[in-house]
């Protein structure tokens, strides 16, 4: 059961309420550079990010939100550190969303600005709290990120904005720590109602940041926590969308999408199954799914009908050849070169 969290506007998406799980990711070149920004923004909604979030630390990358935000479809969040003037610019350069950390932003009468202009223009701001970026005196207090010391910053932070009579917030308590994020998130969802952003900080590369951010989003969002998500990997932001909606798929939260499974090979396996189950993942990164698909690629033409019985459609393999089948029912043989070519037909017609 989902939690109904508090509904806030960012741009054209609504989320929070019980919505969808919406996807994020952040850009990873430099602002200023509007040519190739807005390229990789582009390159990221083609794939299905939802909301994008760019790096705001110079006055000319504030600046060039303005003409970045004219050539891309999906909301943009500033991200600001530091500089209460880099949000102010932001703002009135059309961003859909802000995230600052109140206690890194220089005290409560610039964050009043801040909030003022929010309110005026109606932009959310979304309190980002994370284990690098806590207050000296709560570290001190516990001893350091802990759960609970997130918890507190998150906290002191949301109520100087509540106090200025505005409460569009969004929250997100992250740590590099995997059990310390998931316990930070369950107990600020067991005492506010704001949307909640998911996310592992600094989760790594994309193997090991895989596996810590599947399991730490994962068991939040089974848990009913969560409204947005993003996936912290060290590479191509291409492969934070992958991800995310990898998640969300195989907690069923979405109702769209390839599901790709494959046996792991054996003995009997006579075919080159790893490169074939690779590169069919990579061709279905360049599709546009419009509904939601089961595909199997098995090594072994006797077992692999049978233990793919409930996929839509799959190829398994012999010695030379493919069997073809749908619903756990052969079809025909393929021969080895034109099985992936094969295969690709026949979901580009399911997909119709």
């Amino acid at each position: 059961m989902r939690k109904k969290t508090k509904i806030v506007k960012i741009g054209n998406i609504e989320i929070g309420g019980g919505k969808r799980i919406v996807v994020q990711s952040m850009t990873n070149t430099k602002t200023e550079n509007i040519k190739e920004t807005v390229k990789q923004i582009k390159e990221l909604e083609s794939i299905g990010c939802e909301i994008i979030r760019l790096a705001v630390p110079t006055f000319e990358a504030a600046e060039a939100l303005r003409t970045i935000k004219k050539s891309i479809k999906i909301p943009i969040v500033a991200d600001i550190h530091f500089d209460y003037r880099l949000a102010l610019t932001s703002i009135e350069n059309g961003v859909d969303k802000i995230r600052i950390n109140p206690g890194n932003i220089g005290g409560i009468e610039r964050l009043k600005y801040i909030v003022k202009l929010a309110k005026e223009r109606q932009i959310p701001i979304r309190v980002g709290v994370n284990s690098g970026s806590l207050e000296k005196d709560i570290l001190e207090k516990y001893g350091g990120p802990k759960p609970e010391a997130l918890v507190e910053s998150a906290l002191k932070n949301i109520r100087m904005i509540e106090e200025l009579d505005y409460d569009q917030i969004v929250i997100s308590i992250k740590s590099a720590s995997v059990m310390d994020t998931i316990e930070s998130y369950m107990r600020i969802s067991s005492i506010v109602d704001y949307p909640l952003h998911l996310g592992v900080t600094e989760a790594g590369t994309i193997r090991k940041g895989t596996i810590k951010s599947s399991i730490g989003i994962g068991f939040l969002l089974y848990q009913g926590i969560g409204d947005t998500i993003r996936v912290s990997l060290t590479g191509d932001p291409k492969e934070e969308v992958y991800v995310a909606y990898e998640i969300l798929k195989n907690l069923e939260l979405i109702d769209s999408g390839i599901d790709v499974i494959s046996c792991p090979t054996c003995g009997r396996c006579s075919v080159d199954l790893v490169s074939i189950a690779n590169e069919i993942d990579k061709r279905l990164e360049s599709i546009k799914i419009k509904k939601k698909i089961k595909v199997a690629v098995m090594g072994c033409a006797v077992n692999g009908p049978g233990e793919a019985k409930d996929a839509d459609i799959g190829i398994a393999g012999g010695r030379g050849e493919y069997l073809l089948f749908v619903k756990g029912k052969p079809v025909r043989k393929i021969n080895e070169d034109s099985a992936i070519d094969v295969l690709m037909e026949e979901i580009e017609k399911i997909n119709k």
